[in-house]
């Protein structure tokens, strides 16, 4: 826990999400969603402070739930058809320091768990988030299947995250001072289940 907090004070995500703006948040989100070298992005922590910042008249709450979820979206759909592109391949490349294939595997074993609802789970699972699509594509899912679980994560991901931060913004008196601890939450929150999951694994 100690060191989420001295991860957060060396990384203030609020002055780079105001500096970054509308489209720099955007990419992020995009970039997190599907491209292999953008897991280690912020995700639910990001959305969660947009929305919080939408609140003190930063950014338009509204613009962000009209953005985001297009962004989340077209970054599952650029995920899916690399894989369905590379295929096999990608499971026979090695790592490196842009490509972890501990990733792709993990997300593997959490697709081949459970299925296509995989899409929509892990849009609330960082890593996994990132390369569920791209599994999807690789394990040669129809797209019409995938779309559905696309559009539907994507926009309950992006939406619930944001009006969080906006509604805390908005009830919780000077929610500012409180915002490290609050990411920190987020975070543990965030991976919780991939926690639960390596106990249950390791003791049962």
């Amino acid at each position: 826990m100690k060191s989420i907090f001295i991860v957060l004070q060396s990384w203030d995500l609020r002055e780079l999400i105001t500096i970054v703006g509308y489209p720099g948040i955007w990419s992020i989100v995009f970039a997190e969603s599907g491209l292999f070298f953008g897991f280690f992005l912020p995700g639910d922590s990001l959305l969660v402070t947009a929305g919080l910042l939408a609140s003190q008249n930063y950014f338009n709450i509204y613009v962000l739930c009209f953005i985001l979820p297009i962004a989340a979206i077209l970054g599952d759909s650029v995920g899916y058809w690399f894989g369905k592109k590379l295929g096999p391949k990608l499971f026979t490349q090695k790592s490196s320091k842009i490509f972890n294939k501990k990733h792709l595997d993990n997300a593997h074993d959490f697709y081949k768990k459970h299925g296509g609802k995989t899409i929509l789970i892990a849009r609330f699972v960082p890593i996994i988030r990132t390369f569920a699509p791209i599994v999807a594509g690789a394990a040669a899912m129809k797209y019409k299947k995938f779309i559905s679980y696309n559009l539907f994560g994507g926009l309950l991901w992006t939406l619930s995250m944001l009006l969080l931060g906006y509604y805390l913004g908005t009830t919780v008196p000077n929610i500012d001072k409180y915002l490290i601890p609050v990411i920190a939450c987020i975070v543990l929150v965030s991976f919780s289940p991939a926690i639960w999951e390596y106990l249950r694994n390791k003791f049962y």
